[in-house]
């Protein structure tokens, strides 16, 4: 039978794993709760720490008659152990509880406190009045996941965004003055370059920076402060304030404490709008990867116009076939951060009054999202594009068997007469040359003077 200790909290008494930190909150969540596998994200816990550590440093400032330096030093080093990943499995909590997360508000004071006490040797820390001190669930945990939040946006995806947009910036360089067929509704049409072609993928990628970068900017408003309802009952005037500051002197973000606390505790919207920007690059990593395998299809009966890294075997009957996987790994991931985003959305919709209790299912799905991408961009890029080939040959010959190329008679022969051509030339299987010269719109040698597909980009 297991060991267990008696912990207490105001329901009662409850029996606790003795080997835990936790406390009894905790267990009555685990107990209550015993929904799904999904953990609450590390980033939060990580998040949680940094904040627990910032606001026993703000309370010791703003607060010493409560806040002693002994207990101070006691929360801090407890903190600096779960940043150091020293004890992962303190924090076994599911998403699917109260939905202002106060259970792993709680879980994480229990965890610092009984932490902080070993360290101590003595028995100084209070989850609630201490570790807690100055904070509510209601502003700890939308405080959390901002900042859970702006670290993935800011140092783990945007990093990853820029280490595509450089590999596409040298297949630019590296295919400059390569025409090919351009397409348009999957239908042949005018030519293009295939740097130009290139060079849409990688404004694509400039312009989702540009927005992740403004969204960014939204998730360092932190509610910290506002406590239960956006008042700040019970945090002294300056709180959040000095949190912020805190918080940013350890992490280099630019955090700060919302004026408007009643805004941050009731309103997910910040989290709406950087998820947002999250789905416009998965939208447009969709499109990329999309253009990728259609232009890599082959490698005899498709478009065969570029050639991509062969990572492994692609079929478990057809030897020899090799297929677009890392392609097919960020299309789904794409599906999935829109699928996220419409539970974003419709989490962020449900405030009432002066609290949003959606918050646990927003911090996993927007957390996930973020490593999806991050992680997907930087095997896309390493296992496929950076490899990306231009096959030439195969270029040309579709360029110039293209009936669009007729679009650069117009200005000689008029619209109407460059249609008669092209469909002449379709249908007879002949080149645009012979369907021009055979209805009497063009000599041969005049044709050759104005038709230079090469320049038509």
């Amino acid at each position: 039978m297991e060991n267990t200790r008696i912990e207490r909290d105001s329901m009662g008494e409850v029996a606790v794993p003795a080997e835990r930190l936790w406390g009894a909150q905790t267990q009555r969540s685990l107990m209550n709760f015993p929904i799904g596998w999904e953990k609450m994200p590390a980033a939060i816990i990580r998040a949680f720490a940094l904040l627990k550590k910032a606001a026993a440093q703000a309370n010791l400032a703003l607060k010493p008659d409560k806040m002693s330096v002994e207990k101070a030093e006691a929360i801090t080093a407890a903190c600096d152990k779960i940043l150091s990943g020293e004890l992962p499995d303190e924090f076994p909590l599911v998403v699917w509880q109260t939905g202002s997360g106060t259970q792993s508000n709680m879980n994480v004071n229990e965890v610092v406190a009984n932490c902080g006490n070993a360290i101590a040797g003595k028995r100084i820390l209070h989850p609630n009045d201490d570790v807690n001190m100055s904070q509510s669930s209601n502003d700890t945990f939308p405080t959390a996941m901002h900042i859970a939040a702006a670290t993935a946006v800011k140092e783990e995806l945007i990093p990853a965004v820029d280490v595509l947009i450089a590999t596409l910036k040298r297949l630019e360089a590296e295919n400059e003055g390569i025409v090919k067929s351009g397409r348009t509704h999957l239908q042949d049409a005018v030519p293009v370059s295939f740097s130009q072609e290139i060079s849409g993928w990688r404004g694509m990628l400039e312009a989702d920076k540009a927005q992740l970068e403004q969204a960014f900017t939204g998730l360092c408003n932190l509610a910290i402060g506002g406590t239960a309802v956006g008042t700040g009952l019970n945090a002294c005037a300056g709180f959040g304030d000095k949190v912020a500051e805190l918080l940013s002197a350890e992490t280099g973000l630019p955090f700060v404490s919302n004026p408007n606390k009643f805004h941050a505790l009731t309103s997910l919207d910040r989290m709406v709008f950087a998820h947002g920007a999250m789905k416009a690059l998965a939208a447009d990593m969709m499109k990329i990867a999309n253009d990728v395998r259609w232009l890599a299809s082959g490698p005899r009966c498709g478009l065969g116009e570029i050639t991509i890294p062969e990572n492994e075997p692609g079929s478990s009957i057809m030897p020899g076939k090799v297929n677009p996987t890392q392609c097919e790994s960020i299309t789904m991931i794409a599906a999935q951060v829109m699928g996220n985003d419409a539970t974003v959305g419709f989490a962020a919709s449900q405030g009432n009054f002066q609290l949003n209790v959606f918050l646990p299912v927003t911090a996993y799905n927007f957390l996930q999202s973020a490593r999806l991408l991050t992680d997907g961009i930087l095997s896309f890029d390493k296992r496929c594009v950076s490899g990306i080939k231009a096959n030439r040959e195969k270029m040309k010959e579709n360029l110039y068997r293209s009936l669009m190329l007729v679009t650069s008679l117009n200005p000689y022969i008029g619209y109407d007469n460059a249609a008669k051509v092209a469909k002449k030339a379709y249908k007879e299987n002949l080149s645009l040359k012979e369907a021009c010269v055979q209805l009497g719109f063009l000599s041969a040698e005049e044709f050759d003077q104005i038709f230079h597909p090469e320049e038509l980009v």
